[in-house]
C-alpha cells in the first residue's frame, strides 16, 4: 500500500522539462503566485499549439504573438532570442515568465531600457552599431502601411545617430542609450502591457485566443 502512495505521489508531482515552482518565480518577478499559475495555464496552451512537448518553439510563438507561424521578420526574431534566455530554441516556462515579466507595469524602467537596448544589439557586442540600427528599423516599419523607401530608413537612421552618438565614436553604447530613453520616455511604451497586473482574469481572453485548437 506504502509503495502504491508514493508512485502515486510521484506521478501527480511530474512536471514537463523547464517547469519552474511558481513561489521561486514570484519571489524574483512582480507577479503573483496565482498570477503565476494563471500564466502556467497560458503556458500549457501555448506549447501544445503546434508541437506537443511543454516547450515552445519558435513557430508556436509567432502564431501566439503575430497569428502567423511562419513569418519572416528581424524583430520577431529578436523578440523570440531575448525570450530564449537560455539560447537552445525554445522557450521553458521559467523563461517565459521571467521575460514577461519585464513588460509588467511595476518593472523598473531601467530595466525595460535595457531588455530594449539588448533587442537592439544584433551582434551581443555590448553596442548599438548603425547596421544593427537601421535593421532593427527597417523590421519594425515594415510591420506598418507607411511605406518608407530606403533613403527615407536611411534618413532616420543618420537622424538618431547624429542625436544619439554623443561621443561620435559611430556605435551607440548602453549610457548614450539611457540619455536617449530619458529625453524620449515615450520610447519605452511599447515595453509596458497594463493588463499584466491583472493577470489572472486577463490572460483567458488575452491576444492567445487564436484558432488553434485547444
Amino acid at each position: 500500500m506504502l509503495a502504491f502512495v508514493k508512485r502515486f505521489s510521484l506521478k501527480r508531482t511530474k512536471h514537463p522539462r523547464g517547469y519552474e515552482d511558481p513561489q521561486v518565480l514570484a519571489s524574483e518577478t512582480p507577479f503573483t503566485v496565482n498570477e503565476i499559475e494563471a500564466l502556467h495555464n497560458l503556458f500549457k496552451k501555448l506549447s501544445t499549439s503546434i508541437i506537443n512537448d511543454g516547450l515552445i518553439h519558435k513557430e508556436e510563438f509567432l502564431l501566439a504573438l503575430f497569428r502567423n507561424s511562419s513569418m519572416q521578420n528581424l524583430f520577431a526574431d529578436r523578440v523570440f532570442f531575448m525570450f530564449d534566455r537560455k539560447r537552445n530554441g525554445v522557450i521553458e516556462f521559467g523563461e517565459f515568465v521571467r521575460s514577461l515579466s519585464i513588460f509588467h507595469p511595476h518593472t523598473p524602467e531601467h530595466e525595460k531600457s535595457s531588455f530594449m537596448f539588448k533587442l537592439y544589439d544584433l551582434d551581443g557586442t555590448g553596442f548599438i552599431q548603425r547596421h544593427e540600427l537601421k535593421k532593427m528599423v527597417g523590421a519594425l516599419l515594415s510591420e506598418t502601411d507607411l511605406g518608407l523607401s530606403e533613403e527615407s530608413i536611411e534618413a532616420i537612421v543618420e537622424q538618431t545617430m547624429v542625436e544619439v552618438d554623443t561621443n561620435k565614436d559611430g556605435k551607440i553604447d548602453e549610457e548614450e542609450w539611457k540619455e536617449l530613453v530619458a529625453k524620449n520616455p515615450s520610447i519605452l511604451k511599447n515595453m509596458t502591457l497594463p493588463y499584466l497586473k491583472e493577470v489572472t482574469l486577463a490572460f483567458p481572453s488575452f491576444v492567445l485566443d487564436s484558432e488553434v485548437d485547444d
